[in-house]
C-alpha cells in the first residue's frame, strides 16, 4: 500500500550577510512517500534522517525533487522497507542543528544522514566551533539510538576564506567520519558545484536536474549499508 507521511517545518525569517546556502521565510510542507509490503508490519519499516540545510530542504523547488526526496524514490523502488524523513532546514548551520537534534530524536533513527556545515564555511566560522557542534550531535543521537548508522555528507567551500581555511574545512568531514566510523559521502556537491547549468541563479542551489545527481552521490554510499539493513 501507498503511505504518504507529511511533515510541517515553519522557518523563521533569517538573514545573513553575503553568501549563504539558504536565506528563507515559509511555512514548508515537505511529503515523504514510501512503499511498504502490506504483508510485513509497519514496525519493522526502518528510519532514514536527514538533518541538513537548504540543499537538503531543496531550495527553490517542490521538496519532491531535493535529493532526499530521490532517495525515496530509488528505495521504492526496490520496494524496500525504509522511511526518508527530510529535516533538511534553509540557512541551517551546525550550531542551529545542534539545537534541533533532539526533537528530531522523539522517533527512532536507523540512518543517519548529516548534512550540515556548510553555511557555517560561507559565513567563516570557526573550523574549531563547526567540528564541535558537528560532533555534539552525532553523540547525541548516538546516545539516543546506539545502533544507529550515521553517513556525513563533505562538503567544500570557495577559496576566498584562503586556501588553508578551505583545506582544512574540506577535511573536517573525513576527520569526523574516522573518528566516528561513519560513511562518507566525500562532497555532496560532486558533479553540480560550479556548473551553471545545475543550478539555480543564485549559482549555490541545484536545479531538479542537479538533485538527480546528488541523489546519485548519496545513493553510491547508502546502497550498500541499505542492502545489509533491510532484512
Amino acid at each position: 500500500m501507498r503511505l504518504l507521511i507529511y511533515a510541517w517545518e515553519f522557518t523563521l525569517l533569517i538573514v545573513v550577510a553575503g553568501n549563504s546556502l539558504a536565506i528563507a521565510s515559509m511555512k514548508t510542507a515537505i511529503r515523504h512517500t514510501t512503499t511498504i509490503d502490506s504483508t510485513k508490519k509497519t514496525a519493522t519499516v526502518k528510519t532514514i534522517l536527514f538533518l541538513g540545510n537548504s540543499l537538503s530542504a531543496g531550495y527553490g523547488l517542490d521538496p519532491d525533487q531535493a535529493f532526499p526526496a530521490r532517495i525515496q524514490e530509488k528505495i521504492d523502488s526496490l520496494k524496500w522497507n525504509f522511511r526518508v524523513v527530510n529535516a533538511g532546514l534553509s540557512g541551517e548551520t551546525s550550531s542551529g542543528g545542534w539545537r534541533r537534534v533532539d526533537w528530531l530524536l522523539k522517533n527512532r533513527v536507523d540512518i543517519f544522514v548529516l548534512e550540515l556545515g556548510g553555511n557555517d564555511g560561507l559565513r567563516g566560522i570557526t573550523l574549531d566551533l563547526t567540528k564541535k557542534n558537528l560532533q555534539a550531535i552525532i553523540d547525541r543521537v548516538e546516545a539516543k539510538y546506539p545502533a544507529v548508522k550515521i553517513v556525513i555528507a563533505g562538503m567544500q567551500v570557495p577559496p576566498n576564506l584562503g586556501q588553508e581555511y578551505a583545506w582544512q574545512f574540506r577535511a573536517l568531514f573525513a576527520e569526523l567520519a574516522k573518528k566516528n566510523n561513519a560513511l562518507l559521502i566525500p562532497f555532496l556537491l560532486e558533479g553540480v558545484g560550479g556548473e551553471p547549468k545545475l543550478n539555480l541563479p543564485d549559482g549555490i542551489h541545484p536545479t531538479a536536474a542537479g538533485h538527480r545527481i546528488v541523489a546519485k552521490n548519496v545513493w553510491t554510499i547508502l546502497l550498500p549499508l541499505l542492502k545489509t539493513m533491510r532484512g
